[in-house]
């Protein structure tokens, strides 16, 4: 999310604005914020996880989006564009343009250097209000690392990483299965620095 603010208004106004834009923006507290165009990995990365996930839901009561689906956080106001979003079995919209979907189950987010605080914090803390929500994933784009936020029966959050090539990454609300090497199909990474232990 960009920080510099757009013109205060209302959701409705909002709504408006963003259905008639030629750029996507997120909407809080009567502020918009433009949202910045995605890298190549940013998109492979996106693209692979809605892949898989649509090829394994194709013939299940789900419904998998990239993108261009806007959720909103009906508790707090926020209206964001994850990356990738499952919802399942009837999907609750804002309003008759079913452009704006109430329930997610699955939000996945790929971070980015400008993005990550904003996705891990914030954002994290807004999406953990959606009763709905049951499994949250943030992809990394430096390296190969998946984590996932899953919510307990008792309503508690684990958390989980993967980080191995071929270790299945389990998404247990949607009974589906990605690997790391599917996920960053055609993503190069720069070499990592060795760490300067000269005195």
């Amino acid at each position: 999310m960009s920080s510099v603010a757009k013109t205060r208004m209302t959701p409705e106004q909002y709504l408006v604005q963003e259905r008639k834009a030629e750029y996507r923006s997120e909407f809080f507290r009567g502020e918009t914020f433009a949202m910045a165009g995605a890298t190549r990995s940013h998109n492979l990365i996106a693209g692979n996880v809605f892949a898989k996930l649509h090829g394994q839901l194709d013939n299940r009561d789900c419904e998998v989006y990239q993108g261009d689906m806007r959720v909103k956080v009906s508790e707090t106001g926020l209206y964001v564009y994850p990356d990738v979003v499952v919802a399942c079995e009837q999907p609750k919209f804002e309003d008759a343009e079913l452009d704006t979907l109430l329930n997610p189950r699955v939000l996945v987010e790929v971070l980015s250097n400008t993005t990550e605080g904003y996705d891990r914090g914030t954002k994290w803390r807004h999406y953990q209000s959606l009763p709905s929500l049951r499994e949250y994933v943030l992809a990394s784009q430096v390296s190969p690392l998946v984590e996932i936020y899953r919510r307990t029966a008792n309503e508690q959050w684990l958390y989980i990483v993967y980080h191995e090539p071929t270790q299945p990454i389990v998404l247990e609300s949607i009974d589906c299965q990605l690997q790391l090497e599917q996920i960053y199909a055609k993503v190069s990474f720069e070499p990592e620095q060795e760490p300067d232990v000269s005195e």
